[in-house]
């Protein structure tokens, strides 16, 4: 079964004018096969962190699960990740 995802809408708004990216431009990116990975996000134990490939920039994306759902917490901009992830790589820029 697959599951369906999430999240508060009002969130998404101040994401969308503040961080210039959406939830939904996140299921964009997990359709187009841009996740890079997901790890555990150490600092707040149930939850995961979906790192995606964003205009060629790495954004983090925290999130909680159950059988069902996906919800989706927040979305920033990780210079790590994007170390980690994009650098060095042919970016098609």
């Amino acid at each position: 079964m697959k599951k369906f995802a999430d999240w508060n809408e009002e969130k998404n708004q101040w994401l969308k004018q503040n961080r210039g990216i959406s939830y939904e431009e996140v299921l964009i990116a997990m359709d187009d096969n841009q996740v890079l990975d997901v790890v555990d996000n150490e600092s707040h134990p149930g939850q995961k962190i979906m790192v995606i490939n964003f205009n060629n920039y790495a954004y983090a994306i925290p999130y909680v699960e159950n059988e069902s759902k996906i919800f989706f917490k927040t979305i920033y901009p990780s210079r790590k990740y994007t170390k980690v992830y994009l650098e060095g790589k042919d970016n098609d820029e």
